[in-house]
């Protein structure tokens, strides 16, 4: 693929250094495409998207990587991932594939980065992507930014600016690996947009990668896969409309109100982390940096204050409508539609308005 990239153009800024020829040599961005039983997870297509507009930027190729076992899935993955913007792909098809585990994954995807050298490498910051993107990283000897929330290229030294939370969430930084390679970057799913698909785009090279190793030189062995039980758990991810209780409520009955709203618009509920700490609510539902990022359609704020943290976890949803009893709020900030007032009144008045205007609804249909 490094043969096929077009030649860099030279520094943009007066006294940026080009690299060094060591690190001149790798070109292109890698999306790593998570699959598990035959599935590739949502968020490598999102990444797919977030690549694209990192290969335009530095004007090289973006190409996908996706390893498992020999059973179809895995050309089949790397097929759907032009539709999604990839202009090549590789592939480790392996037996020793079939379920992850730290070292194959880890030797099959530094194996294929040594040998065809992307300059930049994108994983999902799932509990499988978290696991091995620092075993790569480790073994690459290079920079990893996990949990990012934003990713561009610096247009005069022509590296990943990589933003994340630090500090608790309290603040944002922007990262750079400027003397490694590849430069890598966790993100998390719902973070980025789901690109559009493409159908009918064009399909570009394929290359199988090889994986020399045995199962004798694995340490860890697959005795049986038990599949997560919890059906109560959050799926706040996904979810379509999102309603949120935080500090504001005042107690766990009051946040009861929150729940109550949810329930009547067909939506998850959810927390800020200060609720979680005091037990309101599980882990699963929380919502922010450090709980789950949300991408819904509509999200109603009750009570939360809008810190740092919180932001970044909401701020992709179509519509936000906080509800506030400070004005100064850093909420209103970055909400579409705000409503200053007393959430204890508020809440239980939008309750009865939705549920008033649905009844009405069904009965015209």
């Amino acid at each position: 693929m490094a043969d096929q990239s077009p030649p860099r153009p030279a520094a943009g800024k007066a006294g940026a250094k080009p690299l060094p020829p060591h690190l001149a040599a790798y070109q292109g961005v890698w999306v790593f495409l998570e699959m598990e039983r035959g599935q590739v997870h949502s968020v490598s297509w999102e990444l797919l998207g977030e690549g694209r507009k990192l290969a335009d930027a530095l004007s090289v190729p973006l190409a996908s990587i996706v390893m498992g076992p020999p059973d179809g899935s895995v050309p089949a993955a790397a097929q759907e991932s032009f539709a999604y913007g990839a202009d090549a792909a590789y592939t480790v098809t392996d037996p020793l594939l079939a379920e992850y585990r730290t070292d194959p994954f880890t030797k099959a995807l530094t194996d294929s980065v040594n040998a065809h050298k992307p300059e930049i490498l994108l994983l999902g910051a799932t509990t499988l992507g978290r696991d091995l993107a620092g075993s790569v990283a480790t073994t690459l000897a290079t920079g990893l930014t996990a949990d990012c929330t934003g990713l561009a290229i610096d247009p005069d030294t022509r590296s990943m600016a990589a933003t994340r939370p630090t500090f608790g969430g309290s603040l944002l930084c922007t990262i750079h690996t400027l003397h490694y390679r590849p430069q890598m970057a966790t993100v998390r799913p719902r973070v980025m947009s789901m690109p559009e698909r493409q159908d009918g785009r064009p399909a570009g090279p394929v290359t199988e990668v090889g994986l020399d190793m045995a199962e004798d030189d694995i340490v860890t062995k697959v005795l049986s896969f038990i599949p997560d039980s919890d059906q109560d758990k959050a799926q706040l991810a996904y979810a379509d409309i999102v309603v949120s209780g935080g500090r504001g409520m005042g107690s766990p009955e009051n946040f009861e109100l929150v729940k109550e709203l949810a329930a009547v618009l067909g939506a998850e509920y959810g927390g800020s982390r200060p609720l979680v700490q005091m037990g309101w609510i599980g882990a699963d539902r929380q919502i922010g940096q450090t709980g789950r990022t949300i991408r819904p359609k509509l999200y109603i704020a009750c009570g939360v204050a809008g810190a740092i943290q919180h932001r970044v976890g909401v701020e992709g949803a179509d519509m936000i409508l906080a509800i506030n009893s400070d004005p100064n709020a850093p909420i209103f900030e970055f909400a579409h539609y705000g409503i200053v007032g007393d959430v204890l009144q508020i809440v239980p008045a939008l309750t009865r308005a939705f549920r008033a205007r649905l009844a009405v609804n069904r009965q015209a249909v």
